[in-house]
């Protein structure tokens, strides 16, 4: 199923996000619609205890940045053994307190099977369930014929030797004619990739006349670059056969400069449009999968004029999510040479046409760094050897970093703050951190940060046990091909930290239950409120053991992960268990 991208792009990644957030909060809408505030006399009235079915909608904010650093030594090998001490950041070159400091090392989970059902495997017995995904993004609009036959094959064979049994792959494209979600199937994955072509412009820039790169034209139109303009210029003569010395004719190459210039940005600034928003689509895509999350973006790299708040956004997003973006720069070792298709231009334009083209390569390449430093990642680049390439590019670092600050004094303007990190240690060591990000434009209420802590929490492997929390499974097989999946969370209610409001001890504990299926894709979820309103009395009793809230999936015979959060509203308190059942 394909569905329209708002740039106009068919996009089949967009019809694979139903499957993930999206399609829980689709489900959530429908079946449980947004409960009206209570009366106050009506809260006066109510029980002690209640529960209640919510939409699990999410929103993100930026409040708290993250900034994700790798710290390499003389030999080019991952650190792991810094401390916050170790590092400073900078904000527009002011310094800052880092507040949040983590050590984030490459390796596996063990997800234990807590189903507790007669009918099921031994309690406690692992259930094989994948803790890594890698997706791969080709960039199919930027991309040449020759390079991205290149690429698909290195890709290939690095899949066929690579992919572990806790592994699994999908294949995207920015075109999004080619998609295939997460699979350990290696045959799928071959015949994916060779699927793969150019979806780009289906005009020949050869056929314009002049013959302008995105980088020349951008020159011309936007900064009135005026060396740029007469280059242009001389190779219009050429190829419309006009007489410079003709009256009128400078004024006539100048206005066919200007149109296609004027349309060649439009073109280009829409398909980059599309491949941010599919960068942006497959992180989004990829923070549903419950464990670590690689993407590696193959793409020779493209040009932004106007675009960096959404490439900051997306780095934004990939930081919160845990996908880590490797890019690879699929031109390999990458020589400018003269078309020589292009007859009719100048030699002159052809020799600047070579200066333009390689500033316009290191402006692209700046491109795949950036995405790559800002989210933890790495850059491969300069090198034919793709297949090596791939192989760098699909693993996680074996240890990185994440700092995280509060911006003092930050203004809500949406601006760009530059940042920079440093180690105390005058050793020899090389670092990559982010570079930099966007001021957000309002402030993040709690209740935003509540829904973006549980999102986080939910498409995580990560256990919390702030407040003291059971997980159980049960099932019931109703037939061959259905069966009811009832999953319990045990809440030990003493080390909640209530707020007293009259005679009422009060509290809501936010409680959600995800499943995904045996390659780590979101199956289904539901999320409930526990509202506690408890008379002094009643705390007294209820602290001496736990209470248990049920939710009951229908599904189909297989194997599942079990994701269970709970927060609680007035201490913050978070929770976060694993568990796995087999359902034969």
């Amino acid at each position: 199923m394909k569905g329209p991208l708002r740039c106009g792009v068919p996009l089949a990644a967009a019809a694979l996000l139903a499957t993930g957030l999206g399609a829980m909060r689709l489900a959530a809408q429908q079946s449980a619609p947004i409960p009206a505030p209570a009366k106050p006399a009506a809260e006066q009235n109510a029980g002690e205890m209640n529960t209640k079915d919510v939409p699990a909608t999410f929103r993100e904010r930026v409040n708290l940045v993250l900034v994700p650093v790798t710290v390499r030594d003389r030999d080019g090998h991952p650190l792991g053994t810094l401390k916050k001490e170790d590092f400073q950041l900078f904000d527009q070159g002011k310094a800052q307190v880092i507040t949040k400091f983590s050590i984030e090392a490459r390796g596996g989970h063990t997800v234990p099977n807590r189903d507790v059902s007669q009918e099921n495997t031994e309690k406690g017995v692992p259930v094989p369930i994948p803790d890594r995904f890698i997706g791969y993004l080709f960039d199919d609009l930027h991309l040449t014929t020759g390079d991205l036959v290149l690429a698909r094959e290195a890709a290939r064979k690095h899949l066929d030797a690579s992919l572990q049994a806790n592994e699994r792959a999908a294949i995207f494209s920015t075109s999004g004619q080619t998609t295939l979600d997460f699979t350990d199937d290696r045959a799928a994955l071959g015949a994916t990739l060779t699927k793969l072509m150019p979806r780009g412009p289906a005009m020949s820039r050869v056929q314009q006349c002049p013959n302008l790169t995105f980088y020349m034209a951008d020159l011309i139109e936007n900064k009135n670059d005026t060396m740029a303009l007469g280059i242009a210029m001389s190779a219009t003569y050429a190829c419309l056969g006009i007489d410079p010395s003709l009256p009128g004719s400078a004024q006539m190459a100048k206005s066919q400069v200007q149109s296609t210039a004027r349309q060649i940005i439009e073109e280009e600034e829409h398909y980059n449009r599309v491949t941010l928003n599919v960068i942006r689509d497959v992180v989004r895509r990829m923070s549903a999968m419950p464990g670590q999350r690689v993407l590696v973006l193959v793409s020779p790299g493209f040009l932004l004029l106007d675009s960096r708040f959404d490439e900051t956004a997306i780095m934004d997003r990939a930081i919160r999510a845990n996908v880590i973006i490797n890019t690879l720069d699929a031109r390999g070792v990458y020589t400018v040479m003269p078309d020589i298709a292009e007859t009719s231009s100048t030699a002159q334009f052809m020799s600047f046409r070579q200066t333009y083209d390689s500033q316009s390569t290191f402006m692209q390449d700046a491109v795949l760094a950036e995405l790559a430093d800002g989210t933890g990642g790495s850059f491969f680049h300069g090198s034919n050897d793709l297949k090596a390439g791939f192989e760098r590019v699909g693993e996680t670092p074996e240890y990185y970093y994440i700092l995280g600050f509060s911006p003092q004094n930050l203004r809500l303007d949406g601006k760009y703050h530059s940042l920079k990190v440093t180690l105390k240690p005058q050793a020899k060591m090389s670092l990559n951190a982010r570079r930099g990000y966007f001021a957000p434009k309002q402030a993040e209420d709690a209740a935003e940060q509540a829904k973006r802590e549980i999102e986080e929490a939910l498409f995580s492997r990560e256990e919390m046990s702030e407040l003291p929390m059971e997980l159980h499974t049960q099932f019931f097989k109703a037939s061959e091909t259905s069966a009811k999946l009832t999953v319990l969370a045990r809440l030990e209610l003493r080390h909640l930290r209530y707020k007293k409001e009259n005679d009422r001890n009060r509290d809501d504990v936010t409680i959600t239950a995800g499943l995904f299926d045996r390659n780590g894709n979101y199956v289904t979820g539901n999320q409930k409120i526990l509202e506690l309103r408890l008379f002094d009395g009643t705390l007294e009793q209820k602290l001496h053991g736990p209470v248990t809230i049920k939710t009951v999936f229908d599904v189909k015979p297989g194997t599942y992960l079990v994701r269970l959060v709970a927060r609680d509203a007035e201490g913050q308190l978070m929770a976060a268990q694993n568990g796995a059942v087999e359902i034969p």
